[in-house]
């Protein structure tokens, strides 16, 4: 079917994804701190609909705010549900993680059906700061489902977005 406007668009990705039972799918995450260099920080969220949003701003070297936005497919969009239901990550519980501070948050929220979780710990450097936490079960899930969200999202972004063909 040939969609000749982004409504119908809209309205034919959203009944491919209450087809598909991802409906009620929803992923945002976000890390930044408030510095130097002013606000900086890296979002990105999928929505039910299919739309990627991605945003990075960083203000070193007078770097400019960079905003990307691309439909992904349902098939990615299960996919990305399969990964965070794999990790377990939503039977965790961030009471024990530590609170964000002066190097910065990171937030991860997630509606997937009738759960609704909503994350926020500071910054993780490395597997040590993980290892030396109070939960270090709970913060290690949290932690790898993280990388491999940014990885997934850094990769759909530069193939959507390829300037020269291979």
């Amino acid at each position: 079917r040939y969609v000749n406007n982004s409504n119908d668009g809209k309205q034919f990705l959203l009944r491919m994804a209450e087809a598909s039972g991802l409906e009620d799918f929803y992923v945002r995450y976000y890390s930044g701190h408030k510095g130097k260099f002013g606000h900086e920080f890296l979002e990105f969220e999928f929505r039910p609909d299919g739309k990627l949003r991605y945003v990075n701003n960083s203000n070193y070297k007078n770097d400019r705010m960079i905003r990307k936005e691309a439909f992904v497919s349902q098939t990615v969009l299960a996919e990305v549900k399969r990964i965070i239901e794999n990790s377990e990550v939503l039977k965790e519980d961030d009471n024990l993680w530590p609170q964000p501070d002066r190097v910065g948050r990171q937030e991860l929220e997630v509606v997937a059906g009738d759960k609704h979780i909503s994350f926020v710990t500071a910054k993780i450097g490395s597997v040590l700061d993980v290892q030396n936490s109070k939960d270090p079960e709970g913060l290690r899930v949290f932690y790898y489902l993280i990388q491999d969200l940014r990885c997934l999202v850094f990769s759909l972004i530069g193939l959507h977005f390829k300037i020269k063909p291979i």
